[in-house]
């Protein structure tokens, strides 16, 4: 039978220092054997023939008594298996809203393949890492609306993520009404933690919601909100139009505008923090930081079950001992 070494213990190990006396306790046999041995001087012992090996033998005794010592301080040790079961409880869930802009300019192509296709590789990669929260993803462009409300179903999470594309809203970049929209989600929430990370790449040109009227109402349900500020300084290739014959976006050089001042004031005001993403390094950085920053706290709860053996060892050296003193009262009675 297979010993599984990593689960079995002793309790008490400093009673092995007790095994130290195994070698006084053999010099001691060694000593007294001499002299409990009668000594008679004779000219010759050809005349006698020893036919038994039982006198030879009269050490076993002394052995089993050592070995039953040795069961004793095993049994002392208190050796035992230990069996452990794990519970994780969750008491402090999140629910967090990714907040997306859709906007054409998120085909951008400073990022690779684009600024969409790269946000939502890092984003399914975020909600891996979210075992233990609800994730709701909202979408927005000129107008806004729920793509996916909170859930604890990472799949379905993660299905919606990979099915955002451009042209499902009217385009233009409502920040107000997305944060707005976020925010709604979250106000019916008993989660100890609300979150929303909000992802833009421009500036707010659409809907009927400002930005700052939405933050305050995020402020007065302790939601915070990190915000994002995606693309390159400076000039990326951006869609401009559409090939008359293909339908294909036509691409050129274009500024890089996103209201850096308004993302600030939203994460501040709600103790949220911003991050501006220019490659797609530190877009996934930014993720793997908001990451670190919202934490669930899990409690694990471990259960112990102890079976003890040491029962066996003092069965042993009884058994050891008895064998001992069995043997000394019949075979070996006339050598002792």
């Amino acid at each position: 039978m297979k010993i599984d070494w990593s689960s079995f213990e002793f309790l008490n190990p400093e009673f092995f220092w007790l095994l130290v006396l195994l070698p006084i306790l053999v010099f001691w046999y060694a000593v007294i054997r001499k002299k409990d041995n009668a000594l008679l001087t004779i000219p010759s012992t050809k005349g006698f023939t020893v036919r038994s090996i039982y006198s030879k033998l009269k050490p076993l005794l002394y052995v089993l008594r050592l070995l039953a010592f040795i069961m004793i301080v095993i049994a002392l040790a208190r050796p035992r298996n230990v069996s452990v079961s794990k519970r994780t409880t969750s008491n402090k869930g999140i629910d967090i809203i990714m907040v997306i802009d859709v906007s054409a300019s998120m085909l951008a192509r400073d990022l690779k393949p684009n600024r969409l296709e790269a946000l939502k590789d890092v984003a399914i990669n975020f909600v891996d890492k979210r075992p233990n929260d609800r994730i709701g993803i909202v979408v927005y462009a000129g107008e806004s609306f729920t793509q996916t409300p909170i859930t604890s179903d990472k799949s379905i999470v993660k299905r919606t993520i990979n099915s955002i594309e451009w042209g499902q809203l009217e385009d233009g970049t409502a920040i107000g009404m997305g944060l707005g929209s976020g925010v709604n989600r979250l106000k019916e929430s008993k989660a100890k933690s609300k979150v929303i990370i909000l992802l833009t790449d421009g500036i707010n040109n659409a809907g009927n919601l400002d930005p700052r009227t939405a933050t305050e109402l995020a402020k007065e349900l302790k939601i915070k909100v990190y915000t994002i500020g995606i693309g390159t300084n400076g000039m990326a290739e951006s869609p401009y139009a559409r090939d008359s014959r293909n339908g294909k976006f036509l691409y050129r050089n274009m500024k890089v505008e996103i209201d850096e001042a308004l993302l600030k004031e939203i994460a501040s005001s709600t103790d949220g923090k911003y991050f501006r993403a220019t490659t797609n390094t530190s877009l996934k950085e930014i993720y793997d930081e908001i990451d670190k920053l919202e934490k669930t706290k899990v409690e694990e709860f471990k259960y112990y079950n102890y079976q003890e053996k040491f029962r066996i060892f003092v069965f042993l050296a009884l058994g050891v001992l008895l064998t001992e003193f069995v043997l000394r009262k019949t075979i070996f009675k006339s050598f002792l």
